[in-house]
């Protein structure tokens, strides 16, 4: 199903209003027969979908409207948010009992859920913020928007399927410094397993990779780059990150693109034979160098053009984890407190990525233990870091030969 056609949820899973969420989780949220309770927002469900494992999602867009709506991103105050898909409302209930969002407008294009979204978001208005409600296909919400010159300083876009026929229309609802928060759900497409469809819907070739979460979040950068780009702006990713079903970048549309910013798109390359990961820019494309294959070398697999530049920002990280130190106890859940501690120490660089169970496989044993091995790597100078996006993988830009002899020397 294409994002903004009918039901929008793209958080796939039904909870009834009386399933709890439990904070030995890390989730924080709790439900009773008829209504469920996360940070400050206390709210009925209604029968539509909705996924309380998706909090650590909602914590860090809480996190970074309220850094918006204090102008510590560059954006002036005072906060609008448009949260384009917005089912039950938690989203934007949170954005403005928590974040200080002066207007939140609340759209779902379910007409049958105005009625629990309305109810939902009543408490906004008595806390001093302007509450708007609609049920519009996000198609139609956005370009009512251009026409009458609407823009927000977020836009919370949680797609259900692949968002990137609404990013156009996404970024010109923008202000200028604001961030355009995105989900996916379409994990097939950019993670290699349906080239056709990604060929169709990224405008790039997606082919299997040991880091597929990640090919796929640099994929969906891209599209908001380039159409970022065609507009003159430029993007800022915030963070990235993923649990393997649903896709989540934070961007920032800047006024103007950062110098030579278009170098961050390129292709990535990977060789099943040996292992051995490759990268390029688009400005600066030639022929690939020789993997450690040699003259036996199968072609090689390339994906792209995708972002080969950094995943996450470590100053906006920085203080959306200092604002949620500050904050009563389970406004923000431990789940995406350890989220944002893992998103902070790997900045996405370089974009070379393995899993090190592919180690494992490639010595014939079990593989060394990731701290060693990336003290081993960077003794020798070279970048070395565990991967924020998936769990056992490791990131650097050592040849992969050089890697493999490592850990088999680790290992003896």
């Amino acid at each position: 199903m294409a994002a903004g056609w009918g039901s929008d949820r793209g958080e796939a899973g039904r909870v009834e209003a009386g399933t709890a969420e439990r904070e030995e989780h890390g989730t924080g949220g709790s439900a009773s027969q008829d209504h469920y309770c996360e940070g400050a927002a206390r709210l009925q469900l209604g029968t539509g979908f909705f996924r309380p494992e998706s909090r650590p999602s909602r914590d860090l867009g809480v996190l970074l409207a309220t850094l918006l709506a204090r102008g510590d991103l560059e954006l002036k105050p005072p906060l609008r948010v448009l949260d384009l898909m917005a089912g039950c409302g938690v989203r934007g209930l949170r954005y403005g009992l928590e974040a200080g969002a002066a207007e939140v407008w609340a759209n779902d294009a379910d007409a049958d859920r105005l009625p629990v979204l309305r109810t939902n978001l009543d408490r906004l208005s008595a806390a001093g913020c302007r509450v708007q409600t609609s049920a519009r296909t996000a198609q139609k919400l956005l370009a009512a928007c251009l026409l009458e010159e609407q823009r927000f300083g977020l836009l919370d876009l949680d797609a259900f399927g692949c968002p990137s026929a609404l990013v156009p229309a996404a970024l010109e609802a923008l202000q200028f410094e604001g961030v355009l928060y995105l989900a996916s759900t379409d994990g097939r497409s950019p993670t290699g397993h349906d080239r056709s469809a990604a060929i169709r819907s990224l405008a790039a070739s997606a082919r299997a990779h040991p880091a597929s979460w990640e090919l796929a979040l640099r994929l969906q950068i891209a599209v908001v780059a380039r159409a970022a780009w065609a507009l003159g702006r430029g993007v800022r990713p915030l963070f990235s990150f993923s649990e393997g079903r649903t896709f989540r970048v934070a961007i920032q549309l800047q006024r103007r693109a950062e110098p030579r910013q278009e170098q961050q798109l390129g292709l990535l390359a990977h060789c099943h034979g040996c292992g051995e990961q490759l990268h390029q820019s688009l400005l600066r494309l030639r022929r690939w160098p020789a993997c450690g294959c040699g003259d036996a070398a199968p072609p090689l697999t390339i994906s792209g053009p995708l972002w080969l530049g950094p995943l996450q920002h470590a100053p906006t990280l920085r203080a959306m984890q200092q604002l949620a130190a500050g904050l009563p106890a389970g406004r923000v859940g431990r789940s995406s407190e350890r989220l944002l501690a893992r998103l902070l120490a790997d900045p996405g660089l370089p974009p070379r990525c393995w899993p090190t169970a592919e180690l494992g496989r490639r010595l014939g044993g079990g593989p060394p233990a990731t701290d060693d091995l990336l003290v081993a790597l960077r003794a020798e100078g070279f970048e070395a870091l565990r991967s924020g996006v998936m769990n056992g993988q490791f990131r650097c830009n050592a040849p992969w030969q050089r890697v493999l002899e490592l850990a088999a020397a680790l290992n003896r």
